[in-house]
């Protein structure tokens, strides 16, 4: 009876542990939003490039659910839509190339330029990517007035996530202190085949019977 339920407690820990983490977490963050120092301009032909890692530890591939980042506008705009790239390299679009429109603000205040310091929400639907280094590119930011729309620089400070700071370029100045950013989802682990679970169940059951006869001698 004990090797029964031995036998069984293993086969449940293995389905408990091959199972995905499907709760939303933070895949990758570049510290909080500064507001006060510094922005980059993400339309009006500018776009700013930054590299972000998803880490291999016990994950096989990502689910990246939303994209959170720091924006400046000019007092009563609002973005409502940003062109959104990821790639191997910087201002790359191999891995998604998309204009998205936001699913949330979250208003932060005035600076002391006069600006209104935001955070956007842009919806990556689950998009599948493997561990890695990446580059996310902001382009064609629009706002109904036609003002500019400036992503935050907060130099990485405060980052909280495997391989940052993030490393950024501008499409015109080249290599720029990186932005305030945070990367949302999941990941996935290797799952094994019902079949290989049942096959280390059966060796865990003869295991312990061997052990109980010996046991008993």
């Amino acid at each position: 009876m004990r090797t029964a339920s031995l036998s069984l407690l293993t086969i449940l820990c293995l389905m408990i542990a091959a199972a995905p983490a499907m709760a939303d977490q933070i895949l990758y963050d570049n510290g909080p939003i500064n507001g006060t120092t510094n922005a980059w301009t993400i339309n009006s032909g500018f776009a700013v490039s930054d590299s972000f890692t998803l880490n291999d530890f016990f994950t096989y591939y990502w689910f990246v659910n939303d994209l959170y980042f720091g924006v400046w506008l000019v007092q009563g705009d609002t973005v409502t839509s940003v062109q959104m790239d990821i790639g191997t390299s910087p201002f790359g679009t191999n891995v998604l190339s998309v204009v998205r429109n936001p699913t949330g603000s979250t208003d932060l205040g005035i600076n002391q330029y006069g600006y209104d310091i935001q955070q956007i929400e842009l919806p990556l639907f689950g998009e599948k990517m493997l561990p890695g280094t990446y580059w996310l590119t902001l382009s064609n930011a629009v706002a109904p007035s036609g003002n500019p729309i400036y992503w935050d620089s907060n130099s990485g400070i405060g980052c909280q996530s495997y391989g940052c700071p993030s490393s950024a370029y501008e499409n015109i100045l080249g290599s720029i202190p990186s932005e305030a950013f945070t990367v949302t989802g999941y990941g996935q682990s290797f799952v094994p085949e019902p079949s290989s679970i049942m096959l280390f169940g059966s060796g865990i059951v003869g295991l312990a019977g061997v052990l109980r006869r010996k046991l008993n001698i």
